[in-house]
């Protein structure tokens, strides 16, 4: 199996030495392989921010490495930085981070044109993901004429148009309504199932997490337990997630 990333010995701490200083990160390890969708779990002020700026090359660790597809983020700086940021690394976030002034549809092409992608290029693969994601219609509208969910869907697309190594999501459904968290969620289930994209999806909502296939519990900036999914249901997987969360158990 190949692994797409790797966090080893990551510490991150805020403060100059000799001032007091904030340990956000305490020593994480672990590792996300093709194909797999791991969620990591914690409650507010438990690290999971900050380790998702890590992941996302937004910040570099004060002590550690992270690996995305072989490469060493910290070896990268300047316009190398951003350029691997563009290329390997798909984001969505909670607030879905659109622009208003540009269409759905340049939304989803914007990480393209921005990599010099020719024109004839990006229509393709902006029509390919946009099929995919069920959001043709809606090509040609604004931000402020779609829906939540839609804006979502919107996010999704642009974050998957360049088909990253990686796809880290920041609380998806933070700013959905149920019915709509719910078809993201599965959208991003169905991805990662049949088109194997790798998906590692920061939440606090254990419903959320329940359609990972393996959750990872960060609490005051540490990795602890982990729950496996194998081969329950998702409904299995959300009742085992509650009964350990209510028990202390995680």
């Amino acid at each position: 199996m190949t692994m797409i990333l790797q966090v080893d010995h990551v510490t991150k701490v805020y403060g100059q030495s000799g001032e007091k200083q904030y340990r956000a990160l305490r020593q994480i390890d672990f590792t996300v392989d093709a194909g797999e969708f791991v969620a990591i779990m914690g409650a507010s002020g438990s690290g999971k921010t900050t380790l998702l700026n890590m992941l996302s090359t937004l910040d570099q660790p004060t002590s550690g490495h992270v690996f995305i597809d072989g490469q060493d983020n910290s070896e990268l700086k300047g316009d190398k930085l951003a350029n691997f940021r563009s290329q390997k690394i798909g984001f969505i976030f909670q607030d879905f981070n659109l622009l208003e002034n540009l269409t759905n549809e340049e939304n989803i092409a914007l990480p393209l044109s921005l990599q010099g992608v020719t024109v004839k290029q990006i229509n393709l693969l902006v029509e390919r993901i946009a099929t995919r994601l069920k959001i043709n219609p809606i090509l040609a509208k604004y931000p402020a004429e779609i829906s939540g969910g839609q804006k979502q869907r919107v996010a999704a697309a642009r974050a998957l148009v360049h088909n990253p190594a990686i796809l880290l999501a920041d609380e998806p459904t933070g700013a959905l309504d149920s019915k709509s968290a719910r078809e993201l969620l599965e959208t991003m289930a169905d991805l990662n199932q049949n088109d194997q994209v790798t998906t590692l999806m920061v939440t606090h909502d254990p419903f959320a997490a329940s359609f990972a296939s393996r959750i990872l519990f960060i609490k005051d900036g540490k990795i602890g337990n982990q729950l496996v999914k194998a081969d329950q249901s998702r409904k299995q997987f959300y009742h085992l997630l509650i009964d350990q969360l209510e028990t202390g158990e995680l």
